[in-house]
């Protein structure tokens, strides 16, 4: 499913202004990413799961190509955590 997909079933189940859904699912995702980029919080869905950010610390690593190591930084990356009740929902 796409964005527009969702965007279509939406203004079909609400009977809303594709193009005011569009703007509404627009400012919904550039609120989660304000959130985790900007202001390094987690966003917690009840229900769905939670958009959370995860460090990585930093590490050796090894280019086999050249045989040398190489220092990978320490760096935030975004993950999705399903919530419980959502993962025995799939489970059923």
């Amino acid at each position: 499913m796409t964005k527009a997909d969702i965007i279509n079933e939406i203004s079909t189940n609400t009977g809303i202004a594709k193009k005011d859904v569009s703007a509404v699912v627009e400012c919904f995702m550039d609120s989660i990413k304000d959130s985790l980029l900007d202001k390094k919080e987690n966003v917690y869905l009840r229900g769905f799961g939670s958009f959370i950010v995860k460090h990585r610390a930093e590490k050796t690593a090894r280019n086999i190509s050249k045989n040398t190591t190489i220092v990978i930084a320490a760096h935030d990356l975004p993950a999705f955590k399903p919530a419980k009740s959502f993962v025995e929902q799939m489970k059923d």
